[in-house]
Order: C-alpha cells, then structure tokens, then sequence
C-alpha cells in the first residue's frame, strides 16, 4: 500500500461525502469545487490505487460507467432503470455467493478474485 497523500486524502474525502457510487467525472467534479487545483487525472490515478489497495471499490454495471464505492467491503447493487439511482444491496456476510467463484473456477478454469451483481428493475420511489 502507499503511503495517504494530499491528494489521496481529498479524494477519499469527496467519495465519502458523495456516497452514491459516483463515476470518475462526479469525484472529479466535487473534488474541484473544493480543490481547484486537483487534475482528473490525479483523480483517476487515485481512484484507481485506492481500489486497488482495497481501500475502496470499483464497480462496473451494465451502464458500463466505472464507478467507485466508498465501502470495501463485499456486498451487491441495485440499479433503477427509471431514475437510474444505485443502492447498495446489504446482506449477510455469509449470504455472498462465495461458491459461485469456486464454481466459475472449476467449470472454466478462470482464478477468480471477486465478481459483482447488479440487480435492475424499479426502485421504491419508482414504483
């Protein structure tokens, strides 16, 4: 892991004051406005390594957006396909489809390190 600079540090600030799985350009975005001096591609950079320090997550849906997540940790989404908001879908620790890495390794040989589900359809406000 490398050492927390400056920059880093706004960085996670900003995902963590967002928290609604912004993609590059939002985090860009709101760290600007307090931090005029920031690049996106410092952005980039830090979201990227935060990442991949497992500090934070970085999430792909069917939008194709990537996205950042301020919680680490395993967990599935929730995409509304009317207002397109993404909500984090929380179960238990042991309720993660673990098994499915080790079903996907053994049936196509791949070395799994984590996947992601995405669940669509209306969310409360929508329906």
């Amino acid at each position: 892991m490398q050492r927390n600079t400056v920059q880093r540090q706004i960085i996670l600030d900003t995902l963590q004051k967002l928290k609604t799985h912004p993609s590059i350009d939002e985090v860009y975005a709101m760290a600007h406005k307090e931090h005029p001096s920031i690049s996106i591609s410092t952005v980039y950079r830090n979201l990227r390594r935060l990442a991949k320090d497992k500090i934070i997550r970085r999430i792909t849906l069917l939008d194709g957006l990537e996205r950042y997540d301020h919680r680490p940790g395993r967990h599935y989404h929730f995409k509304c396909a009317n207002c397109g908001v993404i909500q984090d879908v929380d179960i238990n620790e042991t309720d993660y489809f673990v098994d499915l890495d080790y079903a996907v390794e053994r049936t196509y040989g791949f070395a799994v390190d984590e996947h992601d589900i995405a669940f669509s359809g209306l969310c409360e406000k929508c329906k």
